[in-house]
């Protein structure tokens, strides 16, 4: 009887403290999930409060994306600013690579651009194609980010990235020769890249405008020479 008695003592303790162990983690990470809870919800009050009783501002989800990554990728400014009010990093990457200041260049979100950059935007972190921010931007014709990017002291302006393209390259290879991607010919021209990187096949950004009949885009490439 003492036996059965001194057993069940011993399994009662031997469960409470792997209940202690188990919920602890719990209990440490749900102030986090509710803190990218209210970020994805735009809920700028909520996530105030939730920093102001020391939850972590550079939090991240299950795939790594910060708080701030999350406002960026759902297009919430207010949020974003919120974020880095309290010392949200604008540098940290995902498991996609993306972070903050890249996904907002590749977006064209051009005020978040901005913001970043005033917070500590760096250029020699890459996104997955190792490509800046800058590239993509001039993938998908966002003039503005260009101009932005393109007129920042020290940016990377002939950075090549994974498939062999610089961001004229990219403007000229994956645009449509259009008035923006004229105009983002232009830009990066008058900001001071250099046109005559070719991509890995030895192509020039001239050479595939002339293929593409860019004839515009070839004008502009070719004035002053």
């Amino acid at each position: 009887m003492k036996t059965t008695l001194i057993f069940l003592i011993m399994m009662t303790l031997t469960n409470s403290c792997r209940s202690a162990f188990t919920e602890s983690p719990a209990t440490e990470a749900a102030p986090q999930e509710d803190i990218i809870k209210l970020v994805n919800k735009n809920d700028i009050q909520g996530v105030r409060n939730a920093l102001e009783n020391n939850i972590d501002v550079n939090s991240k989800d299950a795939n790594k994306r910060s708080l701030l990554l999350i406002a960026t990728n759902n297009g919430h400014l207010e949020m974003a600013k919120l974020l880095v009010k309290y010392g949200a990093d604008v540098n940290l990457q995902a498991d996609n690579m993306d972070s903050p200041f890249l996904y907002a260049g590749a977006s064209g979100q051009t005020e978040l651009v901005k913001l970043f950059l005033d917070h500590g935007a760096r250029f020699d972190l890459f996104n997955r194609y190792n490509g800046t921010a800058l590239i993509p931007a001039c993938e998908r014709g966002h003039v503005e980010t260009v101009k932005l990017l393109a007129n920042t002291k020290n940016f990377p302006l002939d950075h090549v990235n994974r498939l062999g393209w610089t961001a004229l390259m990219e403007a000229i290879v994956l645009g449509d020769g259009s008035k923006k991607y004229q105009e983002i010919v232009r830009i990066l021209k008058d900001a001071g890249a250099k046109l005559d990187i070719p991509d890995f096949n030895g192509t020039s950004p001239l050479q595939h405008a002339k293929q593409r009949g860019f004839n515009e885009i070839v004008k502009i490439l070719t004035s002053g020479i």
